[in-house]
């Protein structure tokens, strides 16, 4: 071999190596069961008990939770958190219930615009498991932290500490999220986790509530029907009315995905992939909203996504897109000039090389007889979200060999 040839190789074997540095997110064994990303400031709480339920993605032998005082005005005081399996409803299984310490104390205290994290806890949890996390609070909270659309019944009003309650008879039920951001499992094997960052599709509006019948859900349950594949946990991070370059103004919530790319992906446990699909509500917002500084171009959109897959790809992170889907007929939203966008920016999603994989949503959940509207087998009425069997289709789209070693 001559020494040019001995450069070259080296050289090849250096960017080989640094292309896709080994710095992703720390605890490759803990990985994320259960996500959702705080979105917005709720109403003002008395103090009492609330209840939870989630449904994890992927199995562990511990858990942890994360709760969030994103949006609050004051320190959030945790006077106790247990978690366990739930038993249907307000009802847990007395004999898997645990409680969640914090530092080794049974409570905290959180600051505005932090979370804390629990210490973990032995609990075997199967895949697709319901959990239960309970909550006391001691005091009032003059301002919750929630993920407005939970798509889940939440129990709350309780009186006192009643988080080892076998059930919560007279529980108000409530269809927010609160203060909880994440369950976190520690798997055995190989795995991982993927984190997905959407707007309301990936927030699963159009499903029934309870149903846990968002795409993401059911790409878990795929996940699961795959040996190779079981042990890979999802983090939801879909907000209704999300953007990816600015952040909420009526009628769009939460912050942008840029400013949230690292909380709600690149920082989760054990995270390897990242699907982001954001991007048509920076379009409609051309629309609706008249202040210039809340518009966005195709090239805008465009930088912004390179500025995700960069960062990604500089935790060592693979990243893949999906295409933005149709829209046509969708009541104040749709109009030649979004769909316009809308086509030239799939477009270069899927020539552009930005991504490590497409995940080509619009061509899936298109109508065959005109490709600006959704097939109307799988809309749910808004001709914009997906029914339950149009959320399946999504979760189909996704290529598990992508996710396999």
């Amino acid at each position: 071999m001559t020494a040019r040839a001995r450069a070259a190789l080296l050289l090849c074997t250096l960017l080989a190596a640094t292309a896709f540095p080994a710095h992703a997110a720390p605890d490759d064994a803990w990985r994320t069961g259960w996500s959702n990303s705080p979105d917005a400031a709720g109403p003002a709480l008395a103090a009492q008990t609330l209840r939870q339920v989630v449904r994890t993605s992927v199995a562990g032998s511990r858990v942890r939770v994360r709760l969030s005082n994103l949006y609050g005005t004051a320190p959030l005081a945790i006077g106790a958190a247990r978690v366990a399996p739930s038993a249907g409803g307000a009802r847990i299984v007395p004999s898997g219930d645990r409680q969640l310490t914090f530092g080794g104390r049974p409570g905290a205290t959180v600051a505005p615009g932090a979370s804390v994290l629990s210490d973990p806890v032995d609990l075997a949890v199967p895949a697709l498991q319901p959990l239960a996390v309970s909550l006391y609070l001691p005091q009032s909270v003059p301002a919750a932290t929630i993920h407005g659309a939970a798509l889940q019944t939440a129990y709350i009003g309780v009186p006192g500490d009643a988080t080892a309650a076998p059930d919560l008879p007279a529980a108000k039920k409530d269809d927010t999220r609160w203060f909880l951001a994440d369950v976190e499992v520690l798997g055995s094997g190989a795995g991982g986790t993927l984190a997905i960052v959407g707007d309301s599709i990936a927030d699963g509006i159009g499903a029934g509530d309870d149903h846990d019948a968002r795409w993401p859900d059911a790409l878990a349950a795929r996940l699961q029907a795959d040996p190779a594949c079981a042990g890979i946990g999802i983090a939801n991070g879909g907000i209704a009315g999300n953007r990816l370059l600015h952040d909420g103004a009526d009628p769009y919530v939460g912050p942008s995905a840029l400013a949230r790319f690292e909380r709600d992906a690149l920082d989760k446990p054990g995270v390897r992939w990242i699907l982001v699909h954001e991007g048509l509500n920076d379009l409609t917002a051309n629309k609706l909203l008249a202040a210039p500084s809340q518009h966005a171009t195709v090239a805008q959109l465009q930088d912004g996504l390179r500025t995700l897959a960069a960062r990604a790809h500089e935790r060592g992170i693979r990243i893949w897109a999906g295409t933005m889907m149709p829209l046509a007929g969708t009541k104040g939203f749709y109009s030649a000039a979004v769909e316009r966008d809308r086509q030239a920016m799939n477009a270069w999603i899927r020539t552009a090389g930005v991504f490590d994989a497409v995940v080509d949503f619009d061509a899936a959940m298109r109508d065959p007889a005109d490709a600006a509207s959704l097939n109307p087998a799988f809309d749910s009425g808004d001709h914009l979200h997906p029914n339950e069997a149009g959320y399946r289709r999504m979760a189909q789209q996704v290529d598990l060999t992508l996710l396999r070693p």
